[in-house]
């Protein structure tokens, strides 16, 4: 009876252990289970203070974190895509330089930096203009933020241009017609040289004039903002207004005027605005040709994807454009030949009123040109029905020519012309 006891006690002493060895491996496996996922969890806060991370997201600057041997724990998208982190350091040396001694003594650091370009892993192009702000951030980490002023200091820079320019152009004009008058004070007893000053102060006040318009033009359509109450526009009507304009100058210089293309083509714009682009462009071509030359307008349809295009050609047979002065002639100012310009009257702002104006009505204007063969200029501008709706028209996609003896060549489905000696008689050729 005592064996039988003795033994039921051992067997529970047995399973007690047993139970209690199983249950302690148990609550041992399960803590050392949630071991590494407690510091995965833990790892960001033990690299930024709490909250860092969260507003270094909102930031309009690019924001670099650093740690106290230089490497980058936290970079913001904007500043890998300015070059400014790469291989998990900064890569620009003065912002390292910064860094450290910001690290050393704990003063906040700022400075304006021009950082070279990469593209395709090779420095090349204009420099980023940057201003780069160091602060610390806590007491081993440092903050380095940057913000990109290259837009606004391009922007700044064409503003004072501006200014430049049309305080030198507005100066020229103004000085002569000072000059001008106390040269007709002065010859008040000879009324031939009255005459002569006076016919010189008409000169350089339509010169005047002529330019503040240009200057109020500009001013108007160089912020390429979307138009208010667009009308139907006649392609037609603009062509014809644009010879119209200049007519009295091509017949001084005995240039001839033709028209042809497509007839019945519209647009859909500013009435105003297009007219004066076509001008412009009308105008250079005469004033740039020869004497006893052709200056050529056609228009044609060019069938797109979703809407089709208006094509005006302006096509002259001058000395051309070098290729240097095709990528700047269409700035604010610029002359291919300022002697030239002055003897013309021109203001060097009519190519960049196209230019805008073009814009404004979700077109493009560009210039094809051989030196020696003459230029075509191109206003490309989206078609509109006859209800003044924009993109596609009810006119006959055949067209009528408006002048049979003028093959439209500078219009041709080529986007390159053929030269000018080929498609127009020659210069001698002409009445």
């Amino acid at each position: 009876m005592d064996l039988n006891v003795a033994e039921a006690a051992a067997s529970a002493i047995a399973g007690l252990g047993v139970g209690l060895t199983a249950a302690l491996s148990f609550r041992w496996s399960e803590k050392e289970r949630r071991k590494p996922a407690k510091r995965v969890e833990q790892q960001p806060e033990a690299g930024l203070p709490p909250g860092v991370d969260t507003v270094l997201s909102v930031l309009r600057s690019c924001a670099v974190v650093l740690d106290d041997s230089d490497q980058v724990i936290k970079a913001s998208s904007a500043a890998y895509a300015l070059g400014l982190v790469r291989g998990g350091a900064i890569a620009v040396d003065a912002m390292l330089v910064m860094a450290r001694l910001t690290r050393r003594d704990g003063e906040i650091r700022q400075a304006d930096l021009d950082i070279p370009r990469r593209i395709g892993g090779k420095t090349g192009g204009d420099a980023l203009a940057v201003s780069v702000r160091v602060a610390p951030l806590g007491s081993r980490l440092v903050l380095v933020l940057v913000e990109d002023l290259t837009e606004a200091r391009r922007i700044e820079a064409v503003r004072r241009d501006f200014v430049a320019n049309v305080s030198h152009e507005l100066k020229t004009p103004v000085g002569a017609l000072s000059l001008l008058s106390e040269a007709v004070q002065d010859a008040s007893d000879d009324p031939e040289a009255v005459r002569r000053f006076a016919g010189r102060m008409l000169i350089e006040a339509t010169r005047l004039t002529s330019l503040v318009q240009e200057i109020i033009e500009l001013s108007r359509v160089q912020d390429d903002n979307r138009l208010v109450d667009p009308e139907w526009v006649p392609v037609d009507e603009l062509v014809a207004e644009a010879m119209d304009r200049c007519r009295h100058q091509a017949a001084a210089k005995q240039i001839v005027m033709a028209a042809g293309g497509i007839a019945g083509l519209n647009l859909h714009g500013n009435r105003g605005q297009l007219a004066a682009a076509l001008g412009n462009l009308v105008e250079n071509a005469v004033n740039y040709s020869p004497a006893r030359t052709r200056v050529a307008i056609a228009a044609r349809k060019v069938p797109g994807g979703s809407s089709d295009t208006v094509e005006i050609s302006v096509t002259d047979q001058g000395t051309g454009i070098s290729e240097k002065d095709r990528e700047r002639i269409f700035e604010r100012f610029y002359r291919v030949d300022p002697a030239r310009s002055r003897a013309t009257g021109g203001t060097g702002l009519g190519l960049s009123i196209v230019k805008h104006v073009a814009a404004s009505h979700g077109g493009t204007v560009s210039v094809w040109s051989v030196e020696g063969q003459g230029s075509t200029f191109t206003l490309r501008l989206p078609v509109a029905h006859r209800d003044g709706r924009a993109a596609g028209g009810d006119e006959d996609p055949d067209g009528t020519e408006i002048d049979a003896d003028f093959d439209g060549s500078a219009a041709d489905a080529d986007d390159t012309p053929d030269p000018l000696p080929t498609t127009l008689p020659a210069p001698e050729a002409l009445p």
